[in-house]
């Protein structure tokens, strides 16, 4: 017999909510870790300031594992995704209300004080945490609102949809502002470009409060006392046992390790490659214009990176972690060589640009596809979900800190250099792998 919670989510169709739900929860991550470097790049903020913060306002998403045990204390998961929701479509009103609006000739020479931006940046940096948050919630509520069956059905469902939302942020709205560019006045397209993203969220919000997504009698604050103690302090007590086990496994320093470091070439490479497409190439880009980044990195270039990633998962399924490690790890650096020869030559030919970009593209989607089986196989045992959340606190931090000093690397060396000192980082993807490789179980990954 059902229980309450299946009947009620079984009379709102999953199909009503599940594919919205994971559209809205990818669109203020690009929006934030993507489509704010091409805006701040198109506004004229120089590339090391421009890498710098819009890397520092990822920060909630490698904090975020401390207070996801807290959200199922203080509210119910359909509050948190609903107030989130709100509040991210406010900040994307209040973004375009305050975006500052240098004049053309300071943008033209790449030399934008950011400290106009102190707003702009303080906004991006409450929408981050409410996505972050958004994230905890849609995730804990699609394990309580939907039965194991159909948890396992639209597993690929919500996959796609957060797939397409990034095809939607960093094509789709790219592209929409650099038709927009073309009227000649940069800061106003990037306005109407935030607005209409404000409509678009500000729609689902509504949509999802009103109508999509259900009620449900499991979703209700866990605030009950265990043997005369608060939830609330037996979450403290389990968060630091869990915490305190983590860093007790056996292989978790070289974890870390890897963690931090696997991903290094590309950590740097992706803050600066929507710069170094937009910059002229008397600076050492290649000039494109901005509709057709859109067209070119964000929506060809995904499209690529989630091929690899999905060829990953088969690859790694069939021959497991151990196997899958050395031509992934490759992947993750040879690729990259596509940018170098970009810098050096700096073709006007779109096609070979495209192919270009979506060769690098699909070998890190490939790559990252060890990396993600890895966090969980470091998470493997007690607490396992609590050691996932810590892995990718780690994932998160090392995007972080390599991106914000990215910018400033590019601009001492120049773009050619740049990208050949991407190519050396590679040199720690092979570390971690070789002393990685030798401690993973061979069977671990395989069907």
């Amino acid at each position: 017999m059902k229980d309450i919670a299946q009947v009620k989510t079984t009379r709102r169709n999953a199909w009503l909510w599940v594919p919205t739900l994971y559209f809205a929860e990818g669109i203020p991550y690009f929006i934030v870790n993507n489509i704010s470097v091409m805006m701040f790049t198109n506004l004229g903020v120089p590339n090391g300031k421009m890498a710098f913060f819009t890397s520092l306002i990822y920060l909630p998403w490698v904090l975020k594992c401390f207070w996801s045990p807290f959200v199922d204390v203080i509210r119910t998961k359909r509050w948190w995704i609903l107030s989130m929701q709100i509040l991210m479509t406010v900040a994307f009103i209040l973004l375009a209300v305050t975006l500052p609006h240098p004049d053309a000739q300071t943008i033209a020479a790449k030399n934008t004080d950011i400290n106009l931006f102190i707003t702009t940046l303080v906004i991006f940096f409450v929408t981050a945490f409410a996505s972050a948050t958004h994230d905890i919630a849609a995730d804990g509520f699609y394990m309580i609102a939907l039965p194991q069956n159909q948890q396992s059905a639209f597993v690929g469902i919500r996959s796609t949809f957060y797939r397409i939302a990034s095809v939607f942020g960093q094509g789709v709205l790219v592209f929409i502002a650099g038709l927009l560019e073309k009227r000649g006045d940069v800061p106003q397209a990037w306005v109407l470009t935030l607005i209409l993203t404000a409509v678009i969220f500000g729609a689902i919000a509504l949509y999802h409060t009103f109508f999509a997504i259900p009620k449900c009698s499991d979703d209700k604050p866990n605030v009950q006392t265990v043997e005369g103690e608060s939830t609330m302090l037996a979450i403290f007590k389990g968060f630091g046992k869990s915490f305190a086990t983590y860093f007790t496994k056996p292989l978790v320093w070289l974890g870390i390790a890897f963690m931090l470091l696997y991903r290094l070439p590309e950590a740097f490479l992706i803050k600066m490659i929507m710069p170094f497409l937009r910059d002229a190439k008397e600076i050492g880009g290649l000039g494109l214009s901005t509709e057709t980044i859109g067209l070119a990195y964000g929506t060809i270039g995904v499209i690529a990176l989630l091929a690899g990633g999905i060829l990953g998962g088969i690859m790694i399924s069939r021959l497991g972690l151990k196997k899958s490690l050395w031509p992934m790890a490759a992947c993750m650096i040879l690729p990259c060589l596509t940018f170098c020869y970009l810098s050096m030559v700096q073709p006007t030919n779109i096609i070979l640009i495209i192919i270009a970009i979506a060769i690098e593209q699909f070998g890190y989607g490939f790559g990252f596809t060890a990396y993600m089986l890895f966090m969980m196989y470091l998470s493997e045992g007690e607490f396992k979900t609590s050691h996932y959340a810590i892995c990718t606190a780690f994932m998160a931090l090392s995007m972080m800190i390599p991106g914000m000093f990215a910018g400033y690397l590019q601009e001492w060396v120049g773009y050619v250099t740049f990208f050949w000192i991407v190519v050396a980082c590679g040199v720690a993807t092979v570390l971690v792998t070789l002393l990685v490789e030798r401690k993973v179980d061979a069977t671990y990954g395989c069907k």
